[in-house]
């Protein structure tokens, strides 16, 4: 794939997910701006990885959950810039736990990180897009979006939100040459699963039919493929990648 001279946005990419996608693109030649929440060690890290690919980098820190914010970080990425092409909304959270014990502020932060995060950049970046009349708007769900998690259903809640959001900005802003679509990765080993034992691991495993859990760079590659011209009539798609598990 060849993104040479694109640049793109990627929350949440400084670690897991993100960090996989923000090294691919970077891989394929694009300039990466990295937003981050709060771990700045891991945010220069990742910087200084791509760079050392030979790719440009720049880290801003902020909560996309918050519109002002989410509206300076297009800002700052065209000041510098010159342009948004690809916006990739990965940034997200959850928290494991029956929905009877949750709280309002818990599903607030989930649906505020997840769903609106989504919205805030995409309102933003869209605008840009729109006067160059090209972009590609690429959102990181999840296979519970899809058919829903026990244990998570407020998260589950936020992806599936996700996934009807891309289909519907996909169908608006199809004239206007930006293609919306969303990845649902299943599971991926990450910081995230850190928490599971061995014999956990070995369940989980075992439901899957490849047998293995994912990588950051299965998605990231994904990503790259979606950014790039090679899928310029894919939109309003929702991709599962998650080794069969579905």
């Amino acid at each position: 794939m060849n993104l040479k001279g694109k640049v793109a946005i990627v929350t949440g990419g400084s670690r897991g997910i993100g960090k996989g996608i923000a090294i691919e693109l970077a891989k394929a030649g694009a300039c990466v701006v990295i937003n981050y929440k709060s771990n700045d060690m891991a945010a220069e890290k990742t910087m200084q990885e791509i760079r050392e690919i030979g790719a440009y980098a720049l880290k801003i820190k902020g909560d996309v959950s918050d519109y002002e914010f989410s509206k300076n970080l297009i800002k700052i990425t065209v000041e510098k810039l010159g342009k948004i092409d690809i916006l990739i909304n990965n940034a997200g959270i959850s928290k494991v736990g029956l929905f009877m014990d949750a709280t309002p502020s818990e599903w607030d932060s989930i649906l505020n990180v997840n769903l609106k995060g989504a919205i805030n950049c995409s309102h933003n970046a869209i605008k840009e897009m729109i006067k160059q009349k090209s972009g590609s708007i690429i959102n990181i769900s999840s296979m519970w979006g899809n058919v829903g998690a026990s244990c998570e259903v407020i998260y589950s809640a936020s992806k599936g939100a996700i996934n009807s959001f891309t289909k519907a900005l996909a169908k608006e802003l199809a004239p206007s040459n930006i293609r919306v679509n969303a990845i649902a990765p299943g599971v991926i080993d990450t910081e995230m699963n850190s928490w599971l034992t061995e014999d956990e691991r070995e369940s989980l495993v075992s439901e899957i039919p490849m047998m293995k859990f994912g990588e950051v760079e299965d998605v990231g590659m994904l990503v790259t493929f979606l950014a790039s011209e090679n899928s310029k009539y894919i939109t309003g798609q929702i991709i599962t990648i998650d080794g069969g598990m579905q």
